[in-house]
Parts: structure tokens; sequence; C-alpha cells
């Protein structure tokens, strides 16, 4: 219902813009057309305040009527001009009033869009936060033995089986070694990998409690055949206990790409809107890290204007339309500084 509902006002919208256009356009020509004949009637009132001259004391009384010709056609000519002037600006504020409705709607569906790409993160922040308590993957990091990593992989595998928007899930040492992972066979890591060298492993390591967690900008991610991932990562505590000794980091890597392309693609648009607009998901970096017309990834940037509210939208040199919004952040998820971007070429110049 809502779908069908947005595509009526979309279509409103561009009804009311297009009958602006004919509005003024016609209201221009029949001016012009008064004007005209305006233009004509006050030429024969000349002509005819000329003839009467000549014809002396004779003509006096026709000069009487040709100067009151003049003078209503002097009076029509500006009752024409101030009506061209007032039928401007009514059809400009309707101009500016329709692109302010435009841009709010390009600002909604950016706020909605990022939202959406909030709550899907904060569940990744609970669930590594979670199976970080797991019991198989705490005794794997405690005991240190053999058959405890086997078992940690197997329940990692069994928890992916359900939780697919997940490429992998590791267990790693306090040195960063990979000691187990829920898709060995496909990504044969534990015992070869390191990510010591990765933030979000140290940050991981440096959380003070079972109730925090590290993260990291979404990128490509060499050891998963470089696919685009946002990585979750926490410590793994003694008896799994919040307060307990670190013993190890759970990483969990969202899939990005699939999932986020999802999102830009799914948003409200008609057939004729999709074709004209793109939708975006921009980093804090200015780095477009999704993005519904692929436009090639790590490659693009989006450099919204400087001194910007949280949300908003404007008008860019080209022409188009760009609604943008920060992400608010859900529940004890605080967002990474991304925006929610939806740029739209307008195709009604009134």
């Amino acid at each position: 219902m809502s779908t069908l509902l947005e595509k009526r006002q979309t279509s409103q919208g561009s009804a009311i813009a297009e009958l602006t256009r004919e509005v003024r356009k016609i209201s221009r020509d029949k001016i012009s057309d008064i004007d005209l004949i305006n233009r004509e009637a006050t030429y024969l009132a000349i002509n005819a305040l000329i003839e009467a001259a000549r014809a002396g004391e004779a003509g006096r009384g026709f000069a009487v009527v040709a100067n009151q010709v003049k003078n209503v056609s002097g009076r029509i000519g500006q009752l024409t001009g101030e009506l061209g002037k007032e039928l401007n600006g009514l059809s400009e504020r309707m101009v500016t009033e329709l692109e302010r409705q435009q841009g709010q709607r390009l600002t909604d569906l950016a706020l909605n869009m990022i939202d959406v790409i909030d709550r899907n993160l904060y569940e990744r922040s609970c669930d590594v936060r979670w199976w970080a308590t797991d019991a198989a993957i705490v005794n794997c990091m405690m005991s240190g033995s053999e058959d405890a990593a086997t078992y940690a992989s197997k329940r990692l595998s069994v928890i992916l089986d359900s939780y697919t928007v997940y490429l992998d899930i590791w267990v790693l040492d306090l040195h960063g070694r990979v000691v187990a992972n829920g898709r060995p066979a496909e990504f044969p890591v534990a015992g070869a990998a390191n990510a010591a060298q990765h933030e979000w492993f140290a940050a991981a390591l440096r959380t003070r409690s079972g109730d925090e967690y590290a993260t990291a900008n979404v990128d490509s991610f060499e050891p998963l055949n470089d696919a685009q991932v946002a990585t979750y990562a926490t410590a793994i505590r003694a008896d799994g206990a919040s307060d307990g000794r670190v013993v190890g980091v759970l990483a969990v890597f969202f899939d990005w790409a699939k999932q986020a392309s999802a999102v830009v693609h799914g948003v409200r648009l008609t057939d004729e809107e999709r074709a004209r607009t793109r939708c975006m998901i921009v980093d804090a970096g200015g780095r477009v890290i999704a993005d519904s017309k692929e436009a090639g990834r790590d490659a693009a940037r989006f450099d919204l204007p400087p001194n910007r509210e949280n949300t908003g939208n404007y008008r860019t040199g080209n022409g188009s339309l760009v609604g943008y919004a920060l992400t608010p952040g859900y529940e004890t998820y605080r967002g990474m500084g991304w925006y929610g971007v939806v740029e739209q070429q307008v195709t009604t110049t009134l």
C-alpha cells in the first residue's frame, strides 16, 4: 500500500510540475497576444490623432475619442505587464515548493536507507558479542586443544548455515593467529592466516568488557577472496564472563557487497525514477561503499557540501537534486559517520 501511495505522490508531483510549465507557457502566449492587439490599437489611436489634427476644428471630437483609446491601451499594457510578473512569480513559487517537496522526499529516502543499514549492523554488533560467549568458542581458547578447535569450527559452521549474511567467522588467539573458522573448506585460514596487523584486532583486544566491540570500515579482505566485508570483532573472555580475562578474539565478516546492494536497489522508486536516480551509502571519508549504479568498487567518491546539517537536500551544479542523511545509529550501535545519499536527475524544467 505504501509503495502504491508513494508512486501516486511521485506521479502527482510530476503532473503538477508539467501543469505549471503548461500554465506558464499559455499565460506567456496569451499575454503576448494581448500586447500585440494593444499595440495595434495604440497605433490606430496615434494615426487617428494625426488625422484629427489635420482636420482641425472638425476633427476635435474624434481626437477626444482617439486620446481615450490611447489611454485605455496604455492601461491595458500596464495590466498585462503586471499580470505577467504575477504569473511568473506564482510559477516560480510553485516550482520552488515542488522542488522543496521533492528534495525532502529524497532526504527521507536517504534516511530510510541508512536506517536500514544501521539496524542491520546493530544486529551484527549483537551477534559478535553473543557468540564470543558461546561455550565451544570459549573452550577452544581456554583449552588450546586441537579437538576444541575442531569442535569450535563445527559450531561456527552451524551458525553460518543459519546466518547467511556472513562470509566467515574467525576465532583468533592473542597473537592474531586464526585458530578456527566456520568455513574451512572455502577459506582454509586456520593455522595459516594472521590478523594481528588489522586495527580491528587490536581494538578488540582493548575492549574493557564483553559489552564492547570493535569494527572497521568496509573494505576488500584478501583472505576471503578479496570480498568486500564489514568486520566486527570483540574479545573472547575466560568462562564467557563479561569481565573475564581476555583469552582471544572473535571476528565476524559481514557480506557487505551483497547485503548493501539489496538495500540501495530496494529504495522505493517508480520505474521512471529509477532510471535517473542513484542511491548510495557513503562513508565518513566520502567513499562510496554501496551504489545502485555500481560505479566501481573502491573507486567512486561523493563529496557532500561542507558545514552541512545531519539531513538535508540541495541542487548540484549539473542540475540534479540530492537528498542525504547522516547515520542516526540504532540502540547501542552508534554508527560510523556514514550517509545515505540519493541523487536524482531532474527532468522537468520550468
